[in-house]
């Protein structure tokens, strides 16, 4: 395995690096004020957000995510990874350049599994960043990590299909310009286990479609994304919106979680990174005690520890993105796992120590850590908790010395 950056990456790297320095960290508070100032933060967008997306796109920093060179970049994931980490160094870069959860996920599905007809009709406005998108799987009634557990139902009914259920924290159905549900449900219960899923497409503004509420994250409602509650009633739809076919739901989630977990680790990286800057330059400018907390004992062991702790993860996301790229998400399962599980407690843990660095502004909204904070432990969670991996990595590895 070759980890070195082609000469295209880095140039992309500093394309990032520059756009980051010169319009991300300046704007972060500025979308906050504008946010705040809005009569409802989630009936409008922050003017600023369209300004940057305007932006990138103009310095061809725009679906980077996408290896397939039609749609996007063309990069592969290993090339993506350092590109994802600058991202995630914000929590408001991602959106910035189109490359951003559950979206990046969602146009991945519709062009892989998608027909023409949905393509034209919802991925492209995805691709230009005209609307956004949610993605309605896990349930309330029923432990979701166990996507076979899910309940919702999608019955066929001459050329429409009836959707029944109720779905929560589908990330980004706040969102005034969101669109688009890509709806799990179950079109068979009597079908073979991983065979009675299936996935349609559900516009949010169909009759029988209801937002309940938004859920908040840590008290950060993460507005205008949000994550919604959402009701489905009798919500039809043509049979024209299924994707790929029925009970092919379980198939497509796996096609779309790989991916999506890795873009979260490679952006909890460059969370954890900037977070160690941060860390390093505080207790530097400080003194507690007559010295330099930096001068602290314990305080060079958190430094020591994140640093340590960070290239072994940065380490792991490059060794599952090759894998990826060379041998195929299902044969990277093993690696996509252990990254999943790596890298959210790896950031946990260097944004806590950047935390107590910094004391009671730590927990602030003066710096970016308690809602970086907050977005990692989600993270423990989200596609798949750290306990179904860790489940899946024992299992393989116990697979290896059966007799």
């Amino acid at each position: 395995m070759n980890f070195d950056y082609s000469e295209k990456v880095k140039t992309y790297q500093q394309k990032l690096t520059d756009f980051m320095n010169d319009y991300i960290y300046p704007n972060e508070k500025k979308y906050e004020k504008q946010l705040n100032q809005q009569e409802s933060r989630w009936a409008e967008i922050p003017p600023v957000l369209e300004e940057l997306k305007v932006e990138a796109k103009e310095q061809g920093l725009w679906n980077l995510f996408f290896s397939d060179d039609t749609y996007g970049a063309g990069l592969k994931n290993i090339e993506y990874a350092p590109l994802c980490e600058i991202m995630g160094r914000s929590l408001l870069a991602p959106e910035v350049f189109n490359c951003n959860a559950p979206d990046t996920g969602n146009m991945e599905v519709l062009s892989r599994y998608g027909s023409e007809e949905q393509k034209e009709k919802w991925l492209k406005p995805l691709l230009n960043g005209q609307i956004r998108s949610c993605f309605s799987m896990t349930e309330p009634d029923v432990a979701s990590s166990d996507a076979t557990n899910i309940e919702a139902r999608i019955e066929r009914d001459g050329e429409e299909y009836v959707i029944n259920g109720r779905k929560w924290w589908s990330s980004g159905a706040g969102d005034p310009r969101c669109e688009i549900a890509i709806f799990m449900g179950k079109t068979d219960p009597n079908a073979a286990k991983y065979e009675q899923q299936s996935m349609i497409l559900v516009p949010l503004d169909t009759p029988g479609v209801s937002i309940r509420r938004m859920l908040p994250v840590f008290g950060y409602d993460h507005a205008p994304h949000g994550h919604g509650e959402i009701d489905f009633n009798d919500v039809r739809v043509p049979a024209s919106n299924m994707i790929w076919g029925e009970g092919k739901g379980f198939a497509i989630a796996q096609g779309r979680l790989g991916p999506g977990r890795i873009h979260h680790c490679m952006r909890l990286i460059g969370a954890a990174e900037r977070a160690l800057e941060e860390l390093c330059k505080r207790v530097q400018s400080r003194e507690a005690f007559k010295k330099p907390i930096s001068e602290q004992g314990v305080v060079q062991e958190w430094i020591a520890d994140s640093r340590i702790e960070l290239e072994q993860a940065r380490l792991l996301t490059l060794k599952a993105a090759y894998m990826m790229d060379t041998v195929g998400n299902k044969a990277a399962k093993t690696e996509i796992a252990m990254i999943k599980v790596v890298a959210p407690n790896m950031a946990l843990r260097v944004l806590d120590r950047a935390i107590q660095a910094h004391g009671a502004a730590g927990v602030s909204n003066d710096f970016t850590l308690a809602a970086q904070w907050a977005n990692s432990r989600t993270l423990r969670l989200a596609d798949g908790p750290d306990e179904v991996h860790r489940r899946q990595l024992a299992r393989l590895e116990l697979s290896k010395y059966k007799e």
